[in-house]
């Protein structure tokens, strides 16, 4: 009983979550396995807020989350804490976001930080499907280890791929890696530098560009290295920060510059 010769193949999470509204009403709720979506009471927008019960992600893992919205539908849609990759020695994890905006609909995607263990390896793509008059914001922020524990990440294979389509045309197409051979170059300028936690945010609406005013004037936090561009229809902010917790800040400055004064989700409240 104790041979081990032909080893077992590890049990795997799972997870998937998919929320639809039309207009005010949900129309759609699909959870399985460790994906779940909770739907906390709050007036005015609804707030989708997304779960893995499985606790973090290694090699085999796959977790999914959706949301649809129709007839104007708005949502803000986040997750409950922070991602986190751990160790993974036999294949990446892979998560996948899939979220369509019917005619007229907004969406705020502010999933909470994406943390990077040593020896994590994590695919991950998202996609944004707008109507042509329809909006997003789109945030993705990433932390390599927890700065506070004195951990270090030296190996590592994360892929992240980020489109916003438009009618069906891309308009954001962002494909990130980032492994062990380019962490090995040391903490040159042209790749993160000394920081070790970085974030983009992504507003996608008729007129957007004229948001970076606003954008810039938020970008005051200590510790912060920040910039904003927009055209043809979007601002992008790019950060850098040497810990998660500066970072934070920031973004939650930006969310209130981007959102016009609009309450961060609950679960990002410092």
């Amino acid at each position: 009983m104790f041979d081990t010769a032909g080893q077992s193949r590890m049990q795997r999470s799972h997870g998937e979550a998919a929320v639809a509204f039309d207009g005010a009403r949900l129309t759609g709720l699909r959870q399985k396995g460790s994906g779940k979506a909770l739907l906390p009471r709050v007036r005015g927008v609804p707030e989708v807020v997304f779960l893995n019960t499985s606790g973090g992600l290694t090699s085999g893992d796959t977790l999914s989350y959706a949301v649809t919205l129709e007839g104007g539908a708005r949502a803000v849609t986040t997750t409950q804490a922070a991602e986190r990759a751990y160790r993974a020695n036999a294949g990446p994890a892979r998560v996948t976001v899939h979220h369509k905006v019917g005619p007229g609909g907004s969406l705020d995607w502010l999933p909470q930080e994406t943390i990077l263990f040593e020896a994590a390896n994590l695919a991950r793509e998202t996609v944004i499907e707008l109507a042509p008059d329809a909006s997003c914001l789109l945030l993705e922020a990433v932390v390599l280890g927890r700065a506070a524990m004195g951990e270090t990440v030296e190996t590592l294979q994360f892929s992240d791929h980020r489109t916003i389509l438009r009618a069906g045309k891309p308009v954001f197409f962002e494909p990130f890696a980032l492994n062990s051979n380019i962490l090995a170059r040391g903490p040159r300028a042209a790749i993160l530098g000394p920081a070790r936690a970085f974030a983009t945010l992504v507003l996608c609406a008729p007129g957007a560009e004229d948001a970076v005013a606003a954008a810039r004037a938020a970008l005051a936090e200590a510790g912060v290295e920040g910039a904003a561009s927009g055209f043809d229809g979007k601002c992008v902010v790019r950060l850098l920060a040497r810990d998660g917790w500066p970072l934070r800040r920031q973004i939650l400055k930006l969310m209130d510059a981007l959102r016009r004064g609009a309450a961060p989700p609950r679960v990002w409240q410092l």
